[in-house]
């Protein structure tokens, strides 16, 4: 009975590895991934391939691709895995002691793998380069990234206003009008980000002139010289006074609020009982 042509004897440039020390089984694991793939595409999921077989195989992949290059004179864009398989090796036998005088066997297993890279027919040549020409015709992703990048380095650039283009003899329009109160208003809002008594830390992180207290604006809590977590706590916005802290929604800690309420809260119990 044929089965036709046998794996071992198919066509094309071919690369061993003899006596692999791992086993057929993970070996076939990692070629599974790369048979019928383009060289290119074989190679990058070798490569991404987080398996112990996937190294020794892509040096096999690439060892038979630079034999076609060299001794057929195909090119590497041109090849693809026809073919590729693990066959089993020698079993090297070892012996671990165990209990009672006994011995446990250890079984290091090898393979031997042979990678066949083949070329690809002229119909599917000619498909796959019509199909690389559109894509380098099409606006490609390296390229529009490309473009993002040299526009935000020339938005990062001083560029001119309206203003500034403008003819002398030209009074700015109410358009340019609005766009000079709006740049001018922003820097305010970012000087007092929590209303008038809050300033922005200056670029070192230290408190502007007149600002003493410390507000975090995750606790929304602030504190002032005198609060014990006042050297361990990071201003993210400055204070002049605690009724300009309050006034924008910060408090001070719990454990220092309640100093104030202790005494009311001892003299009503007192009273209590007296009663």
């Amino acid at each position: 009975m044929a089965f036709g042509v046998k794996t071992n004897e198919r066509s094309g440039t071919r690369a061993e590895l003899k006596f692999a020390r791992f086993s057929a089984y993970k070996a076939r694991e990692v070629l599974n991934l790369i048979r019928n793939k383009s060289v290119g595409e074989a190679q990058a999921i070798l490569q991404l391939t987080e398996r112990g077989a996937a190294d020794p195989i892509l040096k096999v992949l690439n060892s038979a691709v630079a034999n076609a290059e060299h001794n057929d004179g195909i090119a590497a864009d041109e090849l693809y895995v026809s073919a590729c398989f693990a066959d089993e090796g020698p079993t090297l036998k070892r012996f671990r002691p165990r209990a009672r005088g006994r011995a446990g066997r250890i079984n290091k297993r090898t393979c031997h793998v042979t990678v066949i890279v083949s070329r690809y027919s002229a119909a599917d040549l000619e498909f796959a380069r019509e199909k690389q020409a559109r894509r380098g015709t099409a606006p490609g992703a390296a390229a529009s990234r490309s473009r993002r990048v040299a526009g935000s380095r020339k938005s990062g650039a001083p560029t001119a206003t309206p203003a500034d283009e403008a003819p002398l003899d030209e009074e700015p329009t109410e358009d340019v009008l609005v766009d000079e109160v709006v740049a001018s208003d922003a820097p305010v809002e970012s000087d007092a980000p929590y209303g008038a008594g809050s300033a922005a830390p200056l670029e070192d992180g230290s408190a502007p002139e007149g600002f003493t207290i410390k507000g975090n604006a995750d606790s929304m809590l602030y504190h002032t010289e005198e609060s014990p977590f006042y050297g361990r706590t990071i201003a993210e916005v400055w204070f002049d006074t605690p009724e300009s802290a309050e006034a924008a929604g910060f408090s001070l800690p719990p454990s220092l609020a309640g100093d104030d309420t202790e005494e009311p809260a001892t003299e009503d119990a007192s009273e209590e009982g007296d009663k």
